[in-house]
């Protein structure tokens, strides 16, 4: 132990779903090196849990996802830290920390950081600090609770290993080395290069490191075009792919920055985009970003990895300061960068939604002295956007298809706010040529019962239409092999005619009750018609108030469903078993059904009426 010790190793582990957990690792992780640590900072899916108990200091730092579920860079870690056969004095020799990051409105606030502080403790491990959960509701964000928490935290390391005699804290003055450098390739080098930017290696599974190229079929959209919310149905041909999905599952799909966009880059920082380079890691031991090629074009750069769209941090204000030749630039930046400038930065970035890239044009003398070997440093990378999958394989097992709304709203600033993934799809026409979409499928979070007998609520205001349009074309596809009385449900004030097993199967094979949404009434739910009669719990039920949501159900009645879809007069079920499904982020919507405003809402445009969500939930 006490030569661990003089080596004053520190390990910061991070599971990260959106990237906030992931920069406020690489901040702990910043910080550690200027207390002289030798820091390693790393996704915990990525770190060999084995060798956890060798580890003297670990500092944690997750989000929690979905309803307290651990992100997906951490789930191979939580399986094996809540493995049962583990020895309670495992962790006997390692002081930790842990840092959550979540949202205070979510009912399992935080649950990933409190369980798995929890279980370090039974471990035998040793907390140095009361486990910080972060808030993205605080008026500033998860810093409110960061700041004072990372003052007793260096404290207390500090106190457990001091600083080596002779040697001081590096100044936040001074600049740290970047994580990799650049290393350029002349013309004779290009050309005996012959590395293919678009090529990937054959892997036995698409996933995110080698995507499947799929061919988009149809884009199509589903509302009207006076609606204000262009909403499309995509689908894409998966033959040849070897996936398998079940309805509830998603598929994950990694979005590209647009050409002028990328152009404007290159030209505020001054760089040729076809130039080629080759990445170096600065530290021994590091690995280099599996999602480039080698070598690689500045323009395959900008347009693939870094998220030039993303809002800006508060770690790239600090960063981009250390560039600044203007004082006036430099000032306002270090402003941002500091705890008294939160609120500011606030209302210069978070809230009218300011992109990196707008950002750095209102800098322009700091944007141009930018060394690019600091742009990984500077910029995260594009993460993949997350749709439910909108189809049933029983019914077309070839095909994919994704309800997508398309993100577009206005803030302050003169050009609408899109969002990156919805925007580029909605551009890629398959009529004007071939069009690939790289992609792959996971598992969600979403379950629906496997007995075709059980009756399903179906609770999905807005974004809960694409996979429970995936559940109905399973049970109905379900009921042609069966045999079984299922078809879609008639629309509200439609009585329908009691159907039998011969007749079901004469029913289409796509949900018949799909409705386009339009400016006064949102999207029609799907409804599914259940064995012996059973009609679906429909919109717009009374007794159950729009302050409170579908909290529980109604004395001596079952739970309805209280969505945009207009029934006023709603129905009942009574059946003594059923399976709930709920997918939305709102608790529910009155019955007269949302204003525009309420659509968007302060989430700027978020994807309410019918679609799959873009973005994932924030940390």
């Amino acid at each position: 132990m006490p030569a661990e010790m003089e080596v004053r190793k520190m390990l910061v582990l991070f599971g990260s779903q959106t990237g906030t957990a992931q920069d406020a690792a690489e901040r702990v992780g910043r910080e550690a090196k200027r207390h002289r640590f030798q820091c390693k900072v790393e996704a915990l899916d990525d770190y060999s849990v084995a060798s956890l108990i060798h580890e003297p200091l670990v500092v944690f730092v997750c989000a929690t996802t979905g309803q307290g579920d651990p992100p997906d860079n951490m789930k191979n870690f939580w399986r094996f830290i809540f493995r049962k056969n583990l020895p309670p004095s495992s962790l006997c020799q390692m002081d930790y920390a842990v840092l959550g990051l979540g949202d205070s409105s979510y009912p399992k606030f935080n649950f990933v950081a409190k369980k798995l502080h929890k279980r370090l403790l039974q471990l035998g491990g040793h907390p140095l600090t009361p486990v910080a959960l972060g808030d993205d509701r605080h008026d500033l964000g998860p810093d409110a609770v960061i700041d004072p928490w990372l003052l007793d935290l260096w404290g207390k390391v500090l106190a457990l290993h001091p600083l080596p005699p002779g040697l001081q804290i590096i100044s936040p003055e001074t600049i740290l080395p970047p994580k990799f450098t650049f290393q350029f390739l002349e013309e004779e080098e290009e050309e005996g290069s012959t590395t293919c930017e678009e090529e990937q290696p054959l892997r036995d599974h698409p996933s995110e490191l080698c995507p499947f190229a799929s061919r988009m079929v149809s884009n199509r959209r589903v509302t009207s075009e006076s609606h204000f919310q262009d909403v499309r149905l995509i689908e894409f041909d998966i033959a040849g792919s070897g996936f398998e999905y079940t309805a509830g599952d998603v598929v994950m799909i990694q979005p590209r920055n647009p050409p002028e966009e990328v152009q404007l880059f290159c030209r505020l920082l001054r760089l040729d985009p076809e130039r080629r380079f080759v990445l170096r890691p600065t530290e021994p031991g590091s690995s280099l970003p599996a999602q480039l090629p080698q070598p690689c074009s500045v323009r395959h750069l900008v347009t693939h990895y870094l998220d030039i769209t993303c809002v800006p941090r508060r770690s790239f204000f600090e960063l981009l300061s250390h560039f600044s030749t203007d004082d006036l630039e430099r000032e306002k930046l270090r402003e941002f960068s500091s705890a008294q400038g939160q609120e500011d930065l606030y209302a210069y970035c978070n809230r009218p939604r300011r992109t990196t890239l707008e950002v750095l044009s209102d800098f322009p003398h700091t944007t141009c002295a930018i060394p690019c070997d600091y742009l990984f440093d500077l910029i995260p990378r594009i993460r993949p956007r997350a749709f439910s999958i909108a189809s049933s394989m029983l019914v077309r097992p070839d095909r994919l298809e994704i309800l997508l709304a398309v993100v577009q709203y206005k803030t302050f600033l003169s050009r609408p706010r899109r969002g990156l993934c919805s925007t580029w799809l909605a551009s890629l026409d398959p009529q004007n040529g071939s069009v690939r979409v790289p992609l792959w499928v996971k598992k969600g979070g979403m379950k629906f019962p496997k007995d075709p007998e059980t009756p399903v609520i179906l609770i999905g205001p807005g974004t809960g239409v694409a996979p429970f349009r995936a559940a109905v074309q399973e049970r109905v596809a379900q009921g042609k092999q069966g045999g079984e009385d299922l078809r879609p449900a008639p629309s509200p004030g439609e009585q329908g005619p009691r159907v039998g097993p011969g007749e079901a199967s004469r029913q289409p094979h796509l949900p018949g009750r799909e409705r386009q949404a339009d400016a006064g009434g949102g999207v029609q739910c799907l409804g599914l018609r259940l064995p012996v009669g059973r009609r679906p719990l429909c919109s717009g039920s009374p007794g159950i108030s729009p302050k409170h949501g579908t909290r529980g159900p109604l004395p001596g009645r079952d739970l309805v469903l209280n969505g945009p879809c207009g029934d006023p007069g709603g129905q009942w079920c009574s059946a003594p078993q059923k399976a709930l499904c709920t997918c939305s982020e709102v608790p529910c919507f009155p019955s007269q059904g949302p204003t525009k405003a309420e659509w968007q809402g302060k989430q700027g445009g978020s994807d309410l009426i019918g679609a799959g969500k873009e973005e994932g939930r924030k940390e």
